[in-house]
């Protein structure tokens, strides 16, 4: 082993006269990379068994969300500004449209997969419906006015 030290020692190594290329970086990649699209199901599957309130489905949706918080800053993703849009359909399925605040989210599935699961057992959910979407771009004017206080930003 000390032989080993030794040689490296007293041998130069020289790097090779053409550097490689190894990958390509995001940067200099001929076409634009789109952000992933990412979506998520959850539910029982089981039918409503009577008619039910959608204006309190709803309602019970956002709670719900508004329990779900963003893990890299201490704001419920329902305040923050993440859902675009919440559906309820007459038949129990409910179908959420999300954002995150930045396309390379390395949380973004987690996210998806826990709003599926987390509105899937809201009380009457047949079915819940996640998907993904960055248009519009999310922007801090999507924040409501508790969270923006919450951030010292108002």
């Amino acid at each position: 082993m000390s032989e080993d030290i030794e040689h490296l020692k007293t041998n130069k190594i020289e790097a090779p006269a053409k550097p490689r290329k190894i990958l390509s970086t995001i940067q200099n990649h001929p076409e634009s990379i789109a952000p992933p699209e990412i979506e998520a199901y959850g539910g029982t599957g089981i039918e409503p068994t009577g008619p039910f309130d959608k204006d309190a489905m709803h309602t019970f949706v956002v709670a719900t969300l508004k329990c779900i918080y963003d893990p890299e800053i201490p704001l419920n993703i329902y305040d923050l500004g993440l859902i675009y849009d919440i559906d309820v359909s007459d038949d129990a399925v409910v179908e959420v449209t999300m954002t995150l605040t930045a396309p390379g989210c390395p949380v973004a599935d987690f996210i998806v997969r826990e709003v599926a699961d987390r509105v899937g057992i809201v009380p009457g959910v047949k079915q819940s419906h996640v998907q993904l979407a960055w248009d519009p771009p999310w922007t801090k004017a999507r924040m409501s006015e508790e969270a923006l206080l919450e951030l010292g930003l108002l």
